[in-house]
């Protein structure tokens, strides 16, 4: 079992904790979130991106795609692992829950620790739209908050 988490960092007011948990190299894992003060009533982008944060969120890189593909669904096969789709955000500017992804790994060498959670100001197109970003970034806009994804317990199985 590994545990990992990242705690989110950025624009005034924007923070949150995202938690990973994968029970074996090959079992899907579960990425839950909960994520405070972004804009009310909205979808907004979330993926894992290449790097760790060495100097604020743009240090991190494009999206994390160890096996080349093009921006896509998430929970398509033939995307970006590091694409997550969209967070839902509530009323009052809060958005909580939970996501299975058999692409996402904390083991092996495309594991995605070290790397780097990006909540965006956009919502992400999903791979579907006509722009020149679609199929790189799904027009997710700028980088609200980020937070790099580290360990927080590692099981022998």
């Amino acid at each position: 079992m590994v545990r990992a988490v990242a705690a989110l960092h950025g624009f005034p007011g924007v923070s949150g904790v995202v938690n990973f948990e994968q029970s074996s190299p090959n079992a899907t894992t579960n990425i839950s979130y909960e994520i405070n003060a972004t804009t009310p009533n909205s979808l907004r982008g979330f993926h894992i991106h290449q790097y760790g944060i060495t100097d604020g969120c743009l240090s991190s890189g494009s999206h994390y795609n160890p096996f080349n593909q093009t921006h896509g669904l998430s929970n398509s096969t033939r995307r970006h692992m590091g694409d997550l789709g969209n967070v839902r955000v509530d009323s009052g500017g809060y958005a909580k829950g939970y996501m299975l992804d058999d692409l996402v790994k904390l083991y092996g060498e495309t594991s995605v620790l070290g790397r780097t959670i990006v909540i965006h100001e956009g919502t992400d197109d999903l791979g579907r739209s006509n722009s020149s970003e679609c199929k790189t970034t799904g027009n997710a806009g700028g980088r609200a908050a980020c937070g790099m994804i580290a360990y927080t317990e590692l099981k022998q199985i």
